[in-house]
């Protein structure tokens, strides 16, 4: 049954794709080539390579200083009598733990925009890892930490992911389910929820993603370009000590931002909205 629901969604998929954007000769294959420096900067920059190791880097100094505080959460869902939990750190994975920008080139290749081939790509459960996080993970694991990762995958991709994660020797519990996915149990896709389930049974020490939405909520989060940079300000004192952003300069709701949160029905239209705003 498990697999027939994932063939139905698979063609189903397969549909939405193809009318992402109606399709203007004039545009060609220009929109996925936009993102062809971002792609190359996170495939081959030492700069990418070392921000992601010094993130990690840091995360674990921070790891060690919430241990020992027992009235330090990283949570803003982390209710009252929390002190005795036991800890647990949570991460997003995509871009956070797994590294998925081979798909991001083939699409720039095939001329081909989000979803499409996305689907497949999880199944392949060939994404890597990203810088650090294997050593954070392990040094998280050996401190007694639970791992939670908190992902917007589809729950149809769980298995595959749950391979993916296997073959990198990260940790993951096989007691609990620590793997929380989106449409699983009726999660969509702000991960309040789910952070508020975790902070039900565990102190969060630390939060660590790519997007607002890994710490905050997506109502929060889903506002104009300005008001999220004033968002960043807002959480400064979170930033480098409870929670560690991935740099993700390829996709996520910041591109939306840009559109005022709708995204336009042509690719034509989408490019002339990123030129207009540009600021010189």
């Amino acid at each position: 049954m498990k697999s027939r629901n994932l063939l139905y969604f698979i063609i189903i998929l397969g549909m939405y794709a193809d009318n992402v954007y109606a399709k203007d000769p004039k545009v060609d294959n220009d929109l996925q080539a936009q993102s062809m420096l971002s792609v190359l900067y996170t495939q081959s920059s030492a700069e990418y390579e070392a921000n992601n190791l010094q993130t990690y880097a840091s995360a674990k100094l921070a790891l060690d200083k919430a241990l020992s505080n027992k009235k330090w959460t990283a949570a803003l869902e982390q209710k009252d009598n929390y002190q005795t939990k036991p800890p647990a750190v949570i991460l997003d994975i995509d871009e956070t733990v797994l590294n998925n920008i081979p798909f991001q080139a083939r699409a720039i290749i095939k001329g081909e925009s989000y979803p499409k081939g996305w689907l497949e790509w999880m199944l392949e459960e060939s994404a890597t890892a990203v810088a650090g996080v294997a050593d954070f993970l392990e040094y998280a694991s050996q401190k007694g930490v639970k791992i939670f990762y908190v992902t917007n995958r589809i729950a149809v991709a769980e298995d595959a992911t749950r391979n993916n994660i296997r073959k990198l020797g990260l940790p993951l519990d096989e007691d609990e389910d620590v793997l929380l996915m989106k449409n699983e149990n009726g999660w969509t896709s702000d991960k309040v929820s789910r952070r508020e389930l975790i902070s039900n049974n565990y102190r969060v020490l630390l939060l660590i993603g790519d997007q607002l939405g890994d710490f905050i909520s997506l109502e929060e989060a889903t506002v104009n370009m300005n008001e999220r940079q004033e968002l960043a300000i807002k959480y400064q004192d979170m930033w480098g000590a409870k929670w560690f952003m991935i740099t993700n300069p390829i996709y996520g709701r910041w591109e939306a931002s840009i559109y005022d949160n709708k995204y336009p029905d042509t690719e034509a239209e989408l490019m002339q909205m990123r030129i207009e705003a540009l600021k010189p």
